[in-house]
This record gives C-alpha cells, sequence and structure tokens, in this order.
C-alpha cells in the first residue's frame, strides 16, 4: 500500500523530532544543545560568518540567533569581532572548536544508530529522493 502524501510527511517530521531529541540528550553532558552544536559546526565550516548566515544556516530567526549567539559568546564558545561597516561576525574559540568535536561523535553515533537499517544502496536512494523533493530549496551552506 502506497502511504498517503500526509504520512509521507509526518514520517520524516517524526525522523527528524527522534534525532534532535536523541541529540539533545547526547549533547547535554557536554553542555551544548542541537541549536548550539549546529552554530558551531556552521561557524567552523564559515569562519566569520555574520549572524544572518548563521541564522539561515541553522533555521532561526535573526532575533532568535542573536540571543543565541550572546548566550554563546557569554560562555566562551564564540566571539563577537568587527566586520566591514557595522557587520557584526562570529569566530569559534579553541573551547567551542574543542566542544564541536566532541559533540559531532556524539552526533555521528545518533545518526548511525539511526540509520542502520538502511545499507549504502538505500542510503543513496534516499539521499537522491530528498534532493529531488527539496529541490531549488537545498540549503547551499553557504558554499
Amino acid at each position: 500500500m502506497v502511504p498517503s502524501l500526509a504520512e509521507l510527511a509526518l514520517g520524516v517530521k517524526r525522523l527528524q523530532v527522534r534525532h534532535h531529541r536523541a541529540i539533545d540528550a547526547r549533547l547535554a553532558p557536554l553542555g551544548l544543545s542541537l541549536a548550539q552544536w549546529d552554530v558551531l559546526r556552521h561557524l567552523h565550516r564559515h569562519p566569520a560568518a555574520s549572524l544572518h548566515d548563521l541564522a539561515r544556516l541553522t533555521f532561526q530567526t535573526d532575533q532568535s540567533m542573536g540571543t543565541l549567539a550572546g548566550r554563546m559568546a557569554a560562555r566562551g564558545l564564540i566571539e563577537r569581532t568587527t566586520g566591514p561597516g557595522r557587520a557584526v561576525r562570529h569566530r569559534i574559540t579553541a573551547e567551542g572548536d574543542r566542544l564541536r568535536t566532541a559533540a559531532q561523535h556524539e552526533v555521528d553515533r545518533v545518526l548511525a544508530r539511526s540509520f542502520e537499517p538502511l545499507d549504502q544502496a538505500d542510503r543513496a536512494a534516499l539521499g537522491d529522493l530528498l534532493t529531488r523533493l527539496l529541490g531549488p530549496d537545498l540549503p547551499t551552506d553557504l558554499h
């Protein structure tokens, strides 16, 4: 039986929620949330990213990203630097990078367990299907 579109969409959402909950639980002992790890991950890939860039990459509003960045800067995980004009850029600190690396191992474990039932061909097919569904809206990750 072919699942309805609503059932497919709900399945995607359930998997996302499962990942978020499991990752948050694994990152909590490190003192990080999924949102904080995501910011660190993107700053590692895009040093000196603007607040707006980080908000877009982490699926947040500029306002919520500003609040999160302020808390992360206060903890010494990121630094705010002056950019061109009035722009404020962000940079990951050594402590932030240490936690990013430790968190990445935990995230990898969660995802490996989640996708374990799929072989390489299944994962490739799933990746292709998701790419087709996302189409031009596929995040560019600023590449």
